[in-house]
């Protein structure tokens, strides 16, 4: 079922789209059985992407293209001590940043096979985002230069594709830049 809210711009534009805009949508009663029956293979999900995001960061923090990655697992990461002592893993989704900017990125990206292309992340598939042109455009440059969002940074969602696939695809996205 739908639904139409009605009312003067100030209170739509105000008020309701930044509600929905944090909160989303209701959801479906079948969609919210789905999800819940999901939970109980969640902790058993997340942990393989994790160890996956883990490999992955590792294999990224060596490739001549990779100028940085920012992955909470790896001991280059200025919070990892603190990782380490407060989290039972690192987490799921990593950061880095090619060598060669925007036209990097977007070759590397152009170049992906498995991993997908999209703005989201937390999916069950990889999806690579590239922030500076999708969930930060509208953010001028001196203040994405203060977040650390360069040309070139990619941001990665590991899903539980197996990693083999996962690092090939990556490695010939890298070849291609």
């Amino acid at each position: 079922l739908g639904g139409v809210i009605c009312g003067p711009r100030e209170l739509i534009r105000g008020k309701i789209e930044p509600y929905l805009k944090h909160t989303g949508g209701a959801m479906s009663p079948f969609n919210a059985w789905v999800m819940m029956n999901g939970l109980t293979t969640l902790e058993l999900r997340v942990r393989a992407q994790a160890q996956s995001a883990q490999t992955i960061a590792e294999a990224l923090e060596k490739h001549d293209a990779v100028a940085k990655v920012l992955f909470p697992g790896l001991p280059s990461h200025p919070q990892h001590a603190l990782t380490q002592a407060t989290m039972d893993g690192p987490g799921t989704v990593l950061a880095f940043d090619l060598k060669g900017g925007k036209a990097a990125a977007f070759a590397f990206m152009n170049a992906l096979q498995v991993v997908l292309i999209s703005n989201n992340l937390g999916d069950a598939r990889t999806i690579a985002t590239h922030p500076a042109t999708t969930t930060h455009q509208r953010l001028p440059d001196p203040q994405k230069e203060t977040l650390g969002i360069t040309p070139g940074l990619i941001r990665l969602s590991v899903g539980l594709e197996a990693v083999e696939d996962l690092l090939d695809d990556l490695e010939t996205a890298l070849a291609a830049i």
